[in-house]
């Protein structure tokens, strides 16, 4: 007894202290967290503040609290998911609804700032020229008025930020320095903002001039207008478009914008563009249905060509059967992207060997990048042999799961080998394999690589107002719309084909899914 009440007090020492070191830790790791909310907060990233915010709220809880002593396990995966899956979907769903494109990036009050940040020269310009002062220069200015003006000296390593000048009568006696010490410090020079006595400013407009330099807009009273101080026209920001637009006397809109833009919210007019505009319209639907049929044609070849040389490779008859295996699976080993770059040269049509090869059999010379039918096949050929091992593997596993009573008793009952394939083998291969085919289906339905580095989706439709071609996947199509759009890049109307793509995934699978009847519990 003596013993017991002699330990128990070491051991409360022992977890006072484990448990001041566990609210240490946490305290800190907080007030760390806090520092970044706070620092993403001051550079403008709300969004990311917001989050940063809620996900370690919810992680100090989890791990701070007893009671949620069972969440400690399934948080962090929570966590995953709501940074890296559901928080983009979230901000391209948002990107959506608003004009976000290469012209409209930036927020109104950074938009306006860099507007105000533009200038220009006015006609006034003084030549000048750079005269030593021991290790130092000085600047001396003149213009056609004969006005003279010196400056202090200055070091050109380390330029002064603003160089006040006086008025002078005349120039220094020492030898100015070559034009070649002008273009060797051209830099430097450029950075240079000099003061003139009537408390104008300088800035080198060439390598023998300094002009005056004002800014191009100027902010209106309503902390909104923008006035040309150089043609005097006013721009107001137009809300509908996401521009500062000129207006007339009468505030009517003219045609001239101002680059940058700024984001503002379009609601449902990216959409209605998918859905209305021709331009957009006839080939979303015709790269529509090609994704489809891709999709579909490219998992039912792969299974049927893995199952089948599953079945071959296990048939015990076979001799050789490790080496078979392992060339079948050399396709599935390689970097996708070097076999489709490899392809690339195979199927070329001046100078590929399959086209050499067609030539010397059949004399034909199929034109599988500017056909679009041909392309089409083209693309199926190559992703079949691409996709065919891993079905091959998955089958190989499945088949000896099949008990060999099933074989034996079909034997028993005269079945031929097409027989036992069918009845026997296929249908217990395909019921498993299902789920591996739904995800097949959505995988290839956004399969970019291939499209990009096979085809880049040529060849190339006419009459569409955004980059199509006959072997675009949606997913390609939205790339091409997002990066490579003649108008500029519009991530607004590509953000929104991303979303219809991911209802449309995603209603296929649950489509999908119903149909097989599948019971995951």
């Amino acid at each position: 007894m003596s013993v017991i009440q002699t330990e128990l007090p070491q051991g409360n020492k022992w977890f006072s202290l484990g448990n001041g070191l566990k609210w240490l830790v946490i305290t800190l790791f907080a007030l760390f967290a806090c520092y970044l909310v706070v620092l993403m907060y001051a550079q403008g990233e709300y969004l990311f503040a917001i989050l940063t915010l809620i996900l370690v709220g919810l992680g100090l809880y989890v791990f701070a609290n007893p009671r949620a002593y069972a969440w400690r396990y399934v948080y962090p995966g929570m966590a995953g998911m709501g940074l890296f899956v559901l928080f983009p979907l979230a901000c391209t769903i948002a990107i959506a609804f608003t004009n976000y494109s290469s012209v409209n990036q930036l927020t109104f009050e950074r938009a306006q700032s860099v507007l105000l940040q533009n200038q220009f020269t006015s006609g006034h310009a003084y030549n000048f020229s750079l005269y030593p002062e021991g290790q130092k220069w000085r600047l001396f200015l003149n213009d056609t008025q004969n006005e003279m003006l010196l400056s202090e000296p200055f070091d050109l390593n380390a330029p002064p930020p603003t160089l006040k000048v006086e008025k002078t009568t005349a120039a220094p006696t020492e030898e100015a320095a070559p034009l070649r010490v002008v273009i060797q410090n051209n830099k430097q020079l450029g950075t240079l903002s000099v003061q003139l006595p009537e408390e104008k400013v300088l800035r080198m407009s060439s390598l023998r001039q300094f002009s005056e330099i004002q800014s191009l807009y100027v902010l209106g009273e309503d902390q909104k207008t923008l006035l040309n101080q150089q043609t005097g026209v006013r721009y107001l920001p137009n809300k509908d478009t996401g521009f500062y637009q000129a207006v007339d006397a009468q505030g009517q809109w003219q045609t001239e914008v101002l680059s940058p833009g700024f984001t503002v919210t379009v609601g449902w007019k990216n959409f209605l563009t998918v859905m209305f505009d021709e331009g957009i319209q006839k080939p979303f639907i015709s790269i529509f249905i090609w994704t489809i049929a891709f999709s579909l044609l490219t998992v039912v070849f792969t299974v049927a060509v893995g199952m089948i040389l599953a079945c071959v490779v296990q048939w015990e008859s076979l001799k050789g059967r490790a080496i078979y295996r392992v060339l079948l699976i050399l396709p599935y080993a390689v970097p996708s992207f070097i076999s489709i770059l490899i392809f690339k040269g195979l199927f070329n049509q001046s100078f590929g060997e399959i086209n050499m090869m067609l030539e010397a059999l059949f004399g034909i010379k199929p034109a599988w990048f500017n056909d679009p039918t041909m392309a089409r096949s083209m693309i199926v050929i190559v992703n079949i042999w691409l996709g065919y091992p891993y079905m091959m593997i998955l089958c190989m596993g499945l088949l000896k799961t099949i008990p060999d009573d099933l074989y034996e008793a079909s034997a028993m009952d005269g079945a031929n080998l097409f027989q036992n394939f069918f009845r026997i083998t296929f249908p217990l291969l395909i019921k498993p394999l299902t789920p591996l085919m739904i995800a097949s289906f959505a995988f290839n339905f956004n399969n970019f690589v291939l499209i990009q580095l096979l085809t880049n989706g040529g060849p190339d439709r006419i009459g569409t107002t955004t980059p199509a071609g006959y072997t675009d996947l949606l997913v390609s199509f939205t790339y091409r719309m997002a990066f490579e759009g003649s108008g500029g890049q519009n991530f607004g109307l590509a953000a929104a084909i991303a979303t219809l793509i991911f209802l449309l995934v995603g209603a296929l699978a649950i489509i999908n899914l119903k149909a097989s009847r599948m019971n995951f519990d």
